[in-house]
């Protein structure tokens, strides 16, 4: 049964990042259709840095992702603080509108948005994208944020009260550094949602501001071109770096 165990784990996880290694190895690949290994290169790298359309497709992508998480982020603790803290008319519908949101297909909230947009006059293109952005990332938000806040002693608020805490001082000084962990999750969280968003940019978006998953989906088409994987193969490398940075602050945050 051990063995059956082993062996079910591993077919997993060989299902979830066998195909990220064979993307790597075609990024080194000589070979230009991958099909098999003809000696490894470095000049897909190259023709990535050369191809202008898809490296201001990635470059949109990464300032509309850092944007939407960061807002998305700092939006989540104020109204996760907000629904765990405090009792207000309309709580309980506020907090059915995120779980809402975080359930209606992206199809859905793709045409709603559109459709918003177009009512309000607002041009498809940098703020429409940032705003529908970082409306399906907030309920993400919220959530990450809320189950850290349940867990918090309440006696530490208390104490800082007594010692003369205003609340403004006990947000910044004693919540907010509580919630560092959940809004690094957060952050990461609501970076790639934004990062790899497909359905929901693809309505939103005009054509003067094009973002790296629909460069990358109008390509395969055609083909993917080699240069693809080895913007792939960074972005990977800048997640398992972040992912890394990440559990090392957890780990000295922990050490006594």
């Amino acid at each position: 049964m051990k063995g059956l165990r082993l062996l079910f784990f591993c077919g997993v996880f060989c299902y979830l990042y066998l195909p990220i290694v064979i993307l790597v190895g075609n990024a080194f690949n000589l070979n230009r259709y991958g099909l098999r290994w003809d000696g490894f290169t470095g000049k897909w790298f190259v023709a990535m840095w050369n191809n202008p359309g898809l490296m201001e497709a990635a470059r949109h992508s990464l300032v509309i992702a850092f944007a939407a998480a960061s807002l998305a982020t700092a939006i989540g603790a104020l109204a996760a603080i907000a629904f765990t803290r405090y009792r207000f008319p309309g709580r309980r519908l506020l907090q059915g509108t995120m779980m809402t949101l975080m359930m209606a297909p992206d199809i859905i909230l793709a045409i709603a948005l559109l459709v918003l947009f177009v009512a309000l006059g607002i041009a498809l293109g940098f703020w429409s994208l940032l705003l529908a952005h970082i409306t399906f990332c907030l309920p993400f938000a919220v959530v990450t944020i809320a189950a850290r806040l349940e867990g918090f002693d309440p006696h530490l608020l208390d104490a800082a009260r007594d010692l003369g805490a205003s609340e403004g001082r006990l947000l910044w000084r004693v919540v907010l550094p509580l919630l560092r962990p959940a809004l690094i999750s957060s952050w990461l969280l609501s970076f790639t949602l934004s990062l790899d968003d497909v359905i929901v940019s693809s309505f939103v978006t005009g054509p003067a501001y094009d973002v790296l998953p629909l460069k990358i989906f109008s390509m395969v088409k055609v083909g993917v071109k080699p240069e693809v994987n080895a913007l792939a193969t960074i972005m990977v490398g800048l997640s398992l770096i972040l992912v890394i940075l990440s559990q090392l602050f957890h780990k000295e945050k922990n050490t006594p």
